[in-house]
């Protein structure tokens, strides 16, 4: 396939003294260049902005840091119910009696929902439940114990 780019003939025409530029100080001094950095942006360079730097000016906002960024890690009941004999196994997970404790703060979740089914007794450590979650899995005879000075999040 050919590789396209400009051909160097566009640049010297014709091989003269000049090479297309007319009198010998044309296209020699900095003159040629129009300003020094950004000068013209607004001005004689603004086609080049336009379609070449779209975002060059104006405002456009700003990252918060990632310290302060709520990011919500949600699970819901259902899935919890998969995942608990598997947490049991790798020691996540412990047994209080015939109950189940799970810490999903530990765990890195800090919301508890509540799509699914519940099947095993559970005690759920957790910073935040909606309630259709609580009325779940105490329906399923476990308990939920909220950390969050809110009982529920929506």
């Amino acid at each position: 396939m050919v590789v396209r780019r400009r051909k160097k003939s566009r640049k010297l025409r014709g091989r003269t003294r000049t090479m297309g530029w007319g009198r010998i100080g044309q296209h020699r001094g900095s003159g040629s260049r129009g300003g020094f950095g950004a000068a013209g942006m607004h001005k004689h360079k603004w086609s080049w902005v336009v379609k070449y730097a779209p975002t060059w000016f104006g405002k456009h906002g700003f990252n918060r840091p990632p310290s302060l960024v709520y990011k919500p890690m949600e699970i819901n009941v259902g899935e919890l119910d998969e995942k608990v004999d598997d947490w049991l196994e790798k020691g996540l997970a412990s047994r209080e009696g015939d109950m189940i404790v799970v810490d999903l703060a530990k765990l890195g979740y800090n919301r508890l929902l509540g799509r699914g089914r519940v099947t095993k007794k559970l005690k759920v450590i957790v910073p935040m439940a909606t309630e259709r979650a609580i009325k779940k899995i105490e329906e399923a005879g476990g308990k939920v114990v909220v950390l969050s000075a809110k009982g529920e999040a929506s």
